[in-house]
């Protein structure tokens, strides 16, 4: 379970909407770093800023301690970590931000991969006094893996080490060494020194880092270019709509309307574009666009919308609406990347319900192939079962065709989820195709 801060009341509705993630090791300041996102945009309210004041001063600090803004589960403020994900909402006159703040721990790498998948950017932050470690590495790793399409490395508690100029310079070397051997390119990652506690470079340009003159973290958020649904690698895909729902109004002001409502995946549709229905093949042409604005030309991915084809042709939810130029060929055996967040293990032979857009189908998982070793950034083969917060890569055939992208070429018509067929509990995330084997020909060993 999830949980929030704030509201999506306070967002910016004419403002675009950039899906952002934090991530790093233990006690590198995220919940601060957050707290202070919320307290800068004015994005929380005033009695909860006088409950952190006095809890605060109850606990003998002179200043808030703005984690616990976002510190919501009792755990965690008992222990002073980030144990769930937890998703906030702020926004600046330029932008709005769903932000997923996810835990540092490794045996919480399930919740991390959770909070990551969707998003455009994520914060690594990294501790100054510390440097690179481990689990930043690791969770480089893990954004490498799931496409994230831009980092920003928060060099924080700036403020506490001698030399800041030469230790942010360090840190961001290494930092960069990493990414780019993860395939990032340099305009994929930006570096920024920051002091959470303070609020240095966060909303405010500071005085005390005179070696930076980049972008404050707000000024970079609000500027990155949005790339919903693109992997890090991704090239434009044509239209991706899922069908959810089948309209037959059969009324008398309505006697022959049948409109096909989804929300579009992925691409851009228009009307006038021939497409082709998978996995039938069936092929026409957008006639009209309706939505409950009114008729539209032409819609954008993230769109919810109603198509009307020009032919009468057999559609059902699960089907896939698609670009004819580069439509997805319909298939039953897959090769996959999953996270598994089950406590119980994933064994060969499976037989799960697999979701993949509007779509839900019986699967068989066959061979487990490899996993990922987190610690070594590196594959073990032939592994006999996936355990709870393992990467595994497997296959698996599907009981119907499934018209599936390859995840690095986009992330929304990659992804699926495994469920149980008792429960109905999700037990697995999934990306279509072999997103481990580049990370271990490339990712530097861990020390």
């Amino acid at each position: 379970m999830s949980q929030s801060t704030s509201t999506p009341s306070s967002l910016n509705a004419g403002a675009d909407l950039l899906r952002i993630a934090t991530a790093g090791s233990v006690d590198d300041g995220k919940s601060t770093l957050v707290g202070r996102l919320l307290y800068d945009t004015k994005s929380v309210l005033a009695d909860q800023i006088d409950a952190v004041t006095k809890a605060s001063v109850d606990r003998g600090m002179d200043t808030p301690d703005l984690s616990l803004l976002v510190d919501g589960l009792r755990a965690e403020r008992e222990q002073g970590i980030t144990i769930d994900v937890a998703y906030r909402y702020f926004a600046t006159p330029a932008r709005s931000f769903v932000l997923a703040d996810t835990p540092g721990h490794v045996q919480y790498t399930r919740n991390t991969v959770s909070g990551a998948s969707t998003a455009q950017l994520v914060i690594l932050l990294v501790d100054a006094r510390n440097g690179v470690v481990a689990q930043t590495r690791r969770h480089a790793a893990v954004m490498a893996l799931l496409g994230v399409p831009r980092l920003v490395l928060a060099v924080n508690k700036i403020d506490l080490v001698d030399n800041p100029a030469e230790v942010f310079a360090q840190i961001s070397a290494e930092f960069n060494e990493i990414t780019r051997s993860l395939g990032y390119s340099a305009d994929q990652v930006q570096e920024i020194p920051v002091s959470a506690l303070h609020g240095d470079n966060v909303a405010i340009r500071s005085e005390n880092t005179p070696y930076y003159d980049g972008p404050t973290l707000i000024e970079h958020l609000e500027t990155v270019p949005n790339v919903a649904g693109q992997t890090a690698k991704a090239a434009d895909v044509g239209l991706r709509f899922p069908v959810q729902y089948v309209i037959r109004p059969r009324t008398a002001e309505y006697p022959d309307y049948r409109g096909y409502a989804g929300l579009v995946a992925a691409g851009t549709v228009s009307v006038g574009d021939e497409i082709v229905v998978q996995p039938s093949g069936l092929r026409s042409t957008i006639a009209k666009i309706d939505t409950p604005d009114g008729e539209m030309e032409t819609a954008h991915a993230g769109r919810s919308v109603t198509l009307l084809l020009a032919d009468d042709i057999d559609i059902s939810r699960g089907d896939l609406i698609a670009a004819v130029a580069d439509a997805p060929e319909p298939a039953q055996q897959f090769t996959a990347t999953v996270c598994w967040l089950a406590e119980k293990p994933l064994r060969p032979g499976a037989r799960l319900l697999l979701k993949h857009g509007t779509k839900t189908t019986q699967v068989i998982i066959g061979g487990l192939e490899a996993l990922f070793d987190e610690q070594n950034l590196a594959l073990v083969d032939a592994p006999e079962t996936v355990e709870l917060n393992q990467i595994g890569r497997l296959s698996l055939t599907t009981a119907e065709p499934v018209a599936a992208d390859d995840y690095s070429v986009n992330r929304e018509s990659g992804s699926f989820l495994l469920i149980d067929p008792q429960g109905g509990n999700t037990l697995a995330a999934g990306l279509i195709g072999d997103a481990l084997s580049p990370l271990e020909l490339s990712a530097p060993a861990l020390a």
